[in-house]
């Protein structure tokens, strides 16, 4: 591989990874390399909010008695794995049932991994086997090691996930679809992370992993509230079409505003390190997106918007980056404040 290859391959990844789109003109010329192919399809610009989910566990794990730091990693990977299987699973079920075609949101803002032509329907089924395989070879070590627990949050994570868009439940269909992120991303990926790493879980970490689950639920929030014009013919029914459009941005923004709450109930309560109050350095972040949740959205996207139809959804993203980060980033000098203290 030259030079100019590996840099042009590098960007493309990099491009990617920012915008879950492949370069532009990249499906219509049919050049995109293998590694780009399945950051798109798996989507794994998003996967940093399971990435967090997972460190936001092991910062709190850090220094307490019976960490085991293979269980912790493994932890990690395990749910990165589900994370990827859950994307790989609801475009194949929605695709299959009439939810996603090519007019639909899911294939607006980055192409559709079937419907586009970037893999066959044979080639995602195989992946999802795989990546599931994969997940239950780290299932099994984990429940070897750490014990039943370790199932159950496995398989509560795993009936969600399905559940979300998969029949009969298809939560995503009856408004409980954001519920739905705020249990997996919060308690169950953090408090199962937090077990897995410790063997054991106290109260104050269920009510340290309430915040960041609340911010991805935020971006969920405004995924189906860009999503109601297109939902709500098909009787698609989440939670931003049962409120309306007004009201679930209302309500986006309330959620975003209970992440510092709780940050701040947790530090209180003795659940999180007082360095986690760094957070509030993204209240910056928070006036910037507020006026926009505030109005109804742009009839056409700013020049060089990558992922429209989606805007609050984008919005909220640009939120959840900087306040995850900033929460990462405190408890991490809060864990190292723990070790220096003992």
């Amino acid at each position: 591989m030259t030079e100019a290859t590996a840099g042009c391959r590098l960007r493309s990844w990099a491009y990617a990874l920012r915008t879950t789109n492949p370069p532009p003109g990249g499906v219509e010329s049919g050049r995109i390399d293998a590694v780009t192919r399945w950051i798109v399809v798996s989507r794994a610009a998003v996967l940093p909010m399971t990435v967090v989910s997972g460190l936001v566990a092991a910062l709190l794990a850090v220094g307490r008695p019976g960490l085991d730091w293979r269980w912790l990693v493994l932890a990690i990977v395990g749910i990165t794995l589900a994370h990827i299987a859950n994307n790989l699973m609801n475009d194949l079920y929605d695709a299959e049932a009439g939810g996603d075609s090519a007019t639909y949101p899911r294939a607006l803002y980055a192409p559709h991994p079937v419907l586009s032509g970037l893999v066959s329907r044979r080639t995602l089924v195989i992946a999802i086997l795989a990546v599931n395989a994969a997940d239950l070879a780290v299932l099994v070590v984990l429940a070897l090691a750490r014990g039943w627990p370790i199932v159950a949050f496995a398989l509560a994570g795993f009936v969600l996930s399905v559940a979300y868009t998969a029949p009969p439940l298809r939560l995503k269909k009856r408004g409980l679809g954001e519920p739905d992120v705020l249990v997996v991303w919060g308690p169950l990926m953090v408090g199962g992370t937090y077990y897995a790493a410790v063997g054991s879980l106290p109260w104050q970490v269920l009510l340290a992993s309430l915040p960041y689950g609340l911010l991805c639920t935020t971006v969920l929030m405004g995924k189906h509230i860009d999503k109601i014009p297109y939902d709500e013919p098909l009787g698609i029914r989440t939670l931003p079409v049962v409120l309306g459009e007004r009201r679930a941005r209302v309500v986006t923004l309330g959620l975003m505003t209970g992440f510092y709450v709780l940050v701040g109930l947790a530090v209180l309560l003795g659940a999180m390190p007082w360095p986690a109050l760094l957070v509030l350095a993204a209240l910056p972040r928070l006036v910037k997106v507020w006026p926009y949740f505030r109005r109804p959205p742009p009839d056409e996207p700013p020049p060089g918007f990558p992922v429209w139809p989606l805007w609050y959804a984008a919005l909220a993203w640009v939120h959840v980056r900087q306040a995850g980060a900033l929460l990462v980033l405190g408890l991490a000098i809060g864990a190292v404040l723990r070790i220096v203290a003992g």
